[in-house]
């Protein structure tokens, strides 16, 4: 039950649950009633849901045109966050994709999100770009990789990512940068080579290559192993003779930052809440709907890195940035 006091000028809304009463602005009350029902769609809650919650909180239901302005105020947010400039040098630059179900051409086909996180030479973590789209395209990747450059994304020395078709070559093109093969994707690819009960005998022997303190030594133990796996696993053997140089890309870099830069793990969080939020959905309406809701995830996520210590605390970058001046050492902080 509710009630009016007050002229225009002061106007106060009197609302009564089933335990309390409580005075609140009007122009208040509709914000957190906004506030509250664009998080509900942040996290994926379907209309339905939505229109159930806006009724158990005394309101009649919400209309289409409420569901759009409130739609436009989250895409209005997500676009500031998703265009901002990028400013400085970003020596590391992750890249990784999520897939979501949508609605298109009168199909339900599957797209990938695709997300790009960079380390910069103050250490800070930060999401610089979202996509939605083919990822075994290279002319999407360049897109993308170009949409990142011209909010001015440079720097770049190591992009880390999964083998997707054409990301390879567009990182050449648009950053010149070196490309790393995430370790874990490529040690799963690998391991369907061999039987179950031969994983781990074969994880272990690969594992000896990663144990190297140099990148020489690494490729060393790599051909040795190769080598030793070939007769019994010979498409395990080949896979790693056309991989090498891409999986010990990161062995060139600084050794402590090699734990960082060796996969893509440093998105698994960010990736494993796209996936919880975008499942609720099921199925979207279209690729506006998948930005919408995995960019606002992205700017929460992003507000929260901004309050942490720095992801890595690097005391100049002259070993892997065009800032000359400093020299690199950092501490990793997991």
């Amino acid at each position: 039950m509710e009630s009016n006091d007050g002229g225009q000028a002061g106007r106060r809304k009197t609302r009564q649950t089933s335990s309390l009463t409580y005075a609140i602005d009007e122009p208040e009350l509709q914000q957190i009633w906004d506030l509250t029902i664009q998080e509900a769609y942040i996290q994926g809650i379907s209309t339905r849901s939505v229109d159930e919650l806006v009724k158990a909180m005394g309101m009649t239901g919400i209309s289409k045109s409420q569901v759009s302005r409130l739609c436009e105020e989250i895409d209005e947010r997500v676009n500031a966050f998703l265009t901002r400039p990028i400013e400085g040098d970003w020596p590391y630059l992750w890249i990784d994709a999520t897939y979501v179900k949508t609605r298109s051409g009168g199909r339900i086909v599957s797209v990938a999100v695709i997300l790009a996180v960079g380390v910069n030479t103050d250490g800070t973590r930060e999401l610089l770009g979202l996509a939605v789209g083919p990822s075994e395209a290279e002319p999407f990747w360049i897109d993308f990789l170009r949409s990142l450059s011209r909010r001015g994304l440079r720097g770049v020395k190591l992009v880390i990512s999964d083998s997707h078709v054409g990301l390879k070559a567009a990182i050449a093109k648009v950053f010149k940068a070196t490309w790393q093969r995430c370790r874990v994707h490529f040690m799963r690819n690998a391991l369907a080579h061999a039987g179950k009960g031969q994983r781990q005998m074969v994880l272990a022997l690969i594992n000896t290559v990663f144990a190297q303190e140099t990148a020489e030594a690494a490729h060393e133990q790599w051909r040795i192993v190769s080598e030793q796996l070939r007769q019994k696993f010979p498409k395990l053997a080949a896979m790693m003779d056309d991989a090498e140089n891409d999986v010990l890309a990161y062995m060139d870099f600084p050794k402590a930052h090699r734990k960082q830069i060796a996969s893509t793990n440093p998105l698994e969080r960010v990736n494993a809440e796209i996936k919880r939020r975008t499942d609720v959905v099921g199925i979207f309406p279209n690729d506006a709907a998948i930005v919408r809701l995995v960019g606002a995830l992205l700017l929460e996520q992003n507000d929260e890195w901004q309050l942490q210590r720095r992801y890595m605390q690097l005391e100049g970058l002259s070993a892997v940035s065009d800032n000359q001046p400093a020299k690199l050492s950092a501490v990793i902080n997991g």
